[in-house]
């Protein structure tokens, strides 16, 4: 069961500068997607994509970043919840004279529904009972606050916000709206069945333009909506524990996955902290190589085996050619440059600066994806799927390619920004690579130079066994050269490298379990050991994926008591609308870093169903990971 949402009271609580990240609802239409606080605010959106620069980015910088509020005037109390199975948020508002609803929803593509614009936020105000008098503020920040706008009136339907290349139009036929400077600010009062509604336009002038009246097309818009999300998670198959939860993940997923070419995003947001005011802060939202097949495995495990391919097919487009020129991350339509910038003129989430756009780790060396790569498509033809022909060349290339250069240091699955070493996660997905390749090759009766290939499979498992466990530890390290432990060795049972009830993995899980846990909150992990030198200054939160990790471990050890008492604990993490960020505040339970995480949805997706199969017996723990073994 999702936990009950908690009370936000105006009056006992009032509203910080910054309110916390687990605060937030994410809203979307697979093109852009929108963030919404609990005391009503749009916080974060971008437009026309989820990747282009904000318009409302209040939740970095409250003065400059710009929002849209829709709130009481007065102390107020909050209740809020998704609608079941669907993306539609809605908050329930309730003053000392009476309560509204105010339901958020951005419609997606649909023949049925003349869109609303490129992109919109609908937003529908409805009276319950007494009266309540409300604010409407909208303040555009074009293109992260740094591009000013002019307010115009739009025929009698609303205002616009207008630079020279963005738009922005808000129509409502019943308010007035006032300027004041940067702001368009209305005053409205609900009444018990009244609605007033809202429809925030980006660029291209919507039906409302044409005649169409907004108490008609919002209400159709709502159902489209509604229909097109309850559809879709009516497709999952899973009826396990924690079934809300699941679908929730799933549903986060796929507003991170971009409609038209299938790419998934890290997460929504940039540059939220990984430390309370500190400067471990990144932009999330690119597609990154390394999460495709644990990406590809939640799909599937769900039943979703079109969304898993589209993923693929994506993933394959962007690496056609030479294996060695394939990037660590990718726009959502392939694109290969994202610059890091620091918006110097941003304040930063809580003043945690810099806060970057573009991310700097495209041009690392991450001798992982490689293996990802092949996880994936040897995934996908164990599910169906078909290696063509020219697949398999780009497949037989990447691993020609990882005999090559598997031996070499490399930047590591945390994107350090010191000097490259010999990283053991590293080396066993290079061992990936090689070891799909050749499942693959004999499977499908594929050419390729198995006398090599079987040699340097042999090689890298040596190796990793030889000088990345160490027996005065008893654990699997993190690099070759040093003691520092890293909890991404977790995941070595789960891409079959390593049996989970081999003594070195035991003793491992329990090492990692013990050094890498936080005080008070044993069930949290670290990413790496403290004080382990990765080019930055400062700590970061619990990485909630290395907890799922040590959930799955857990599973294939037979420990299924242990792992369900974790996995019910790491469930206490999610908001009260069941969305996860990617690390917490292991004083606290506050959220950190980006929101919502991709990767911490699709871990707890992996380890649901993990801990279902398990208990029911249909599958050893070992046959419930991403690749199966015959």
């Amino acid at each position: 069961m999702l936990r009950r949402a908690p009370i936000h009271d105006s009056q006992t609580q009032p509203l910080a500068r910054y309110e916390p990240i687990e605060s937030y609802a994410l809203i979307g239409d697979r093109l852009s997607t929108a963030l919404v606080s609990q005391s009503g605010s749009v916080d974060w959106a971008c437009f026309p994509r989820m990747d282009s620069p904000t318009v409302f980015a209040r939740i970095l910088d409250a003065d400059k970043g710009g929002s849209w509020s829709i709130a009481p005037e007065g102390p107020y109390q909050v209740h809020r919840q998704y609608r079941p199975g669907t993306t539609i948020l809605e908050t329930t508002l309730t003053t000392g004279t009476g309560a509204a609803v105010v339901t958020d929803f951005m419609p997606p593509s649909s023949a049925e529904l003349e869109r609303l614009g490129d992109s919109s936020i609908v937003r529908i105000v409805r009276g319950i009972t007494g009266r309540v008098a409300m604010r409407n503020r909208l303040h555009p920040a074009f293109n992260y606050g740094r591009d000013d706008h002019a307010w115009t009136r739009a025929e009698g339907l609303g205002v616009r916000a207008s630079t020279r290349d963005e738009s922005l139009t808000l129509y409502s036929s019943r308010l007035e709206f006032a300027f004041d400077g940067a702001v368009a600010e209305a005053q409205f009062e609900t009444k018990p069945g009244e609605k007033h509604i809202f429809v925030l336009s980006h660029r291209t002038p919507p039906a409302l333009m044409f005649g169409q009246g907004l108490r008609d097309l919002a209400p159709r818009a709502l159902e489209t909506t509604e229909r097109y999300w309850s559809e879709w998670a009516r497709r999952a198959d899973y009826d396990g524990p924690h079934r809300l939860l699941v679908e929730r993940s799933a549903l986060t997923l796929r507003l991170l996955d971009y409609a038209p070419t299938g790419a998934i995003i890290a997460a929504a947001t940039a540059s939220l902290p990984e430390t309370p005011g500190g400067i471990r802060n990144w932009d999330y939202r690119f597609c990154w190589i390394r999460d495709a097949s644990f990406t590809l495995y939640a799909f599937l495990l769900l039943g979703y085996a079109e969304e898993a391919e589209n993923y693929l097919n994506w993933l394959l487009d962007v690496t056609r050619g030479d294996p060695a020129a394939l990037k660590v991350l990718y726009g959502v339509d392939g694109e290969t440059h994202a610059p890091e910038q620091v918006l110097e003129h941003f304040e930063g989430y809580d003043g945690a600066r810099p806060v970057r756009i573009g991310n700097g780790a495209q041009d690392q060396a991450q001798h992982d994806m490689y293996g990802e790569v092949l996880d994936c498509a040897y995934l996908m033809y164990r599910n169906g799927g078909v290696v063509t022909e020219g697949l398999w060349e780009l497949l037989r290339q990447a691993v020609d390619h990882v005999c090559e250069i598997w031996h070499e240091p490399d930047h590591g699955p945390w994107e350090i920004r010191s000097r490259p070493r010999h990283f053991v996660y590293s080396k066993v997905i290079c061992w990936v690579a090689v070891d799909r390749g050749l499942r693959l090759a004999e499977e499908c009766g594929l050419p390729c130079d198995r006398e090599r290939w079987e040699a340097v499979r042999g090689e890298i498992r040596d190796e990793v066994l030889e000088k990345g466990y160490k027996e005065d530890l008893q654990c699997f390290t993190a690099a070759y050269d040093g003691d520092d432990l890293d909890a991404a060795v977790l995941a070595l049972p789960l891409r079959r490298f390593i049996d989970a009830n081999d003594p070195r993995m035991v003793s491992t899980v329990e090492r990692i379990g013990k050094d890498l846990s936080f005080e008070g909150a044993p069930h949290l992990l670290r990413r790496v050991s403290p004080g382990f030198e990765d080019g930055l200054h400062g700590e970061e939160g619990a990485f909630l994926l290395c907890s799922f990790w040590l959930v799955d471990c857990l599973i294939m050890q037979g420990r299924l008591e242990e792992a369900e008492r974790l996995f019910a604990t790491l469930e206490g993490h999610t908001n009260d609308l069941g969305l996860c960020a990617e690390m917490v505040d292991p004083t606290t339970g506050r959220h950190l870093g980006n929101f919502p995480q991709a990767f911490t949805h699709i871990a707890f997706i992996v380890s649901a169903s993990n801990l279902e199969r398990a208990k029911r017996g249909k599958a050893t723990a070992e046959e419930s990971v991403a690749v199966s073994d015959d």
